[in-house]
């Protein structure tokens, strides 16, 4: 009896440490980040969510979710551009609900149907698919991009709400697009591995009767170091209701998000150069 009770135990701390795997760090998930080195916690929100998004047991990139806001703060990710098949089906991070213990992300009819978990309990400190049906004027606007990766499965595991925004659709559309698109892939050469991280700035408007912030800015930070030379690094910017991108160096880039943030941002180790 004794023997079970220990068992029990055992098994009980094994989900536990799998249930805080993914909240309450990225202790799992480090190689998406340029030598190891996370944003400085000026970016942290009030009531986060660390996110390493996982998908047919393997980790494709990593998020820090805002559970308040229900809206990620970023997304960090290596850049594997490819050609490839557009996802269609949207997934949510079963973690988030409180009432499993499932490492990866999965459908919301899938947890409703097969795990027995609400509805309710789901959309708590997550956005859903409902909070983005019949939104006028924006889109689910990705951080980490399905372009940006090379394999079905890693562009599938980007077609999760925690990876996505209510961004405007003409900056979505059209000169967002162009950066993540054509600017990168120009920005990249000669870069062995590029590290990207792509966040959004909180706003003060909200879509879906208040549920789901509506972000002011778009940006997006890059580091890559080249063959036998020092590390590059750029950024780019967007006012989320503006067509229009900027491009700026990463030191720019961190100014004005501590403009936006009021904290000193950084967001890449010091390696890469911020002039």
């Amino acid at each position: 009896m004794l023997g079970l009770l220990l068992l029990l135990q055992v098994l009980a701390s094994c989900l536990w440490l799998g249930h805080s795997e993914v909240l309450n760090s990225f202790d799992s998930c480090p190689q998406f980040f340029y030598a190891g080195t996370i944003p400085n916690d000026a970016l942290n929100p009030k009531n986060p969510a660390w996110i390493c998004q996982r998908f047919r047991n393997a980790y494709h990139y990593a998020t820090l979710y805002d559970k308040d806001r229900r809206i990620p703060v970023y997304s960090a990710y290596i850049y594997h551009p490819a050609q490839g098949k557009r996802p269609k089906s949207w997934f949510v991070e079963p973690q988030l609900t409180g009432k499993s213990n499932l490492k990866e992300m999965e459908s919301e009819k899938r947890l409703i149907d097969q795990y027995k978990i609400s509805a309710e309990d789901i959309k708590e400190s997550q956005a859903v698919c409902d909070d983005y049906r019949g939104l006028k004027g924006l889109d689910r606007g990705h951080l980490n991009p399905s372009g940006h990766m090379d394999n079905d499965e890693s562009k599938m595991a980007t077609f999760t709400l925690t990876n996505v925004v209510p961004q405007d659709s003409d900056l979505n559309d059209s000169q967002w697009r162009v950066y993540e698109d054509i600017k990168m892939i120009e920005k990249t050469k000669g870069c062995t591995t590029t590290y990207v991280i792509t966040g959004a700035v909180p706003g003060k408007n909200s879509v879906s009767n208040g549920r789901v912030n509506r972000p002011s800015h778009i940006w997006s930070a890059a580091c890559c170091p080249e063959n036998e030379k020092p590390a590059k690094a750029w950024g780019a910017i967007a006012e989320n209701d503006k067509n229009q991108v900027e491009e700026l160096s990463l030191g720019k880039l961190e100014e004005k998000l501590t403009e936006h943030y009021g904290k000193t941002v950084i967001l890449f180790n010091n390696a890469c150069p911020r002039q």
